[in-house]
């Protein structure tokens, strides 16, 4: 029994000393310590132990304190105590919301058929910006003066930033993209459209990187509207 109450929460001399006062009924400290074999100091922490538990009380009969067990059903007041806890704090932590992982991949293509899967993917955007734009894709890719129409029957917007020796190009006179210029020696082109930001260099085997990462698409956002002010346009 005394393994009992100690897997029910009671340490070893609490155990002790509940079980003799079940037996004993009301008894003395004093001679319950003697029954116990027990330290009286150490019998008395043990009863305050007790009654703050609720598994002792007292009575005081002709000027004498005489302890005895309380209900054992008292054993479940800390279960009880517990689960009215818990039950307050389940709707708490049912309303913390979940983080929400950042969505994030990256894709890595070579060849026309990489380049195909970046103008898909900007296509199914309504707007993009790029910067480094050389017009290399368009000359490759014999379907890009379609695709460019089709750009325009689906109102894309665009801002785009390439050199000025790129200003005749074909790409410069697709509707709807707003281009504008800026002499940087730069073979690679970088577009941002939704949450991914693709770099592409088309020169031999076209090698096309497209990040799908919301932080990095709206760092080089920012990015582009500062080149975008300072960029220049020019006059066909």
């Amino acid at each position: 029994m005394e393994k009992d109450l100690q897997k029910a929460g009671l340490t070893g001399n609490e155990s002790k000393v509940y079980l003799e006062l079940l037996r004993r009924g009301s008894i003395p400290a004093n001679d319950l310590s003697k029954k116990l074999g027990m330290d009286r100091t150490l019998t008395y922490t043990v009863l305050n132990h007790l009654i703050e538990k609720g598994l002792v009380n007292h009575v005081i009969r002709a000027n004498r304190k005489y302890f005895e067990a309380s209900n054992p059903m008292n054993l479940l007041n800390p279960i009880k105590e517990k689960t009215v806890f818990v039950n307050d704090l389940i709707p708490k932590l049912k309303s913390i919301e979940r983080l929400k992982e950042i969505e994030q991949e990256v894709n890595v293509y070579e060849g026309r058929e990489g380049l195909r899967s970046l103008m898909r993917e900007l296509l199914k955007h309504k707007s993009f910006c790029s910067f480094g734009s050389t017009g290399r894709a368009y000359d490759i890719l014999y379907e890009l003066p379609r695709i460019a129409k089709e750009v325009q029957k689906k109102g894309v917007k665009a801002k785009v930033i390439t050199s000025s020796k790129f200003k005749h190009h074909d790409m410069t006179k697709v509707k709807n993209i707003d281009f504008r210029y800026l002499d940087v020696k730069s073979e690679a082109t970088t577009s941002i459209f939704g949450n991914k930001v693709a770099i592409h260099v088309a020169m031999q085997k076209p090698f096309i990187v497209i990040i799908n990462n919301k932080e990095i698409a709206s760092s080089y956002k920012n990015h582009f509207e500062i080149l975008w002010r300072n960029a220049r346009k020019i006059n066909h």
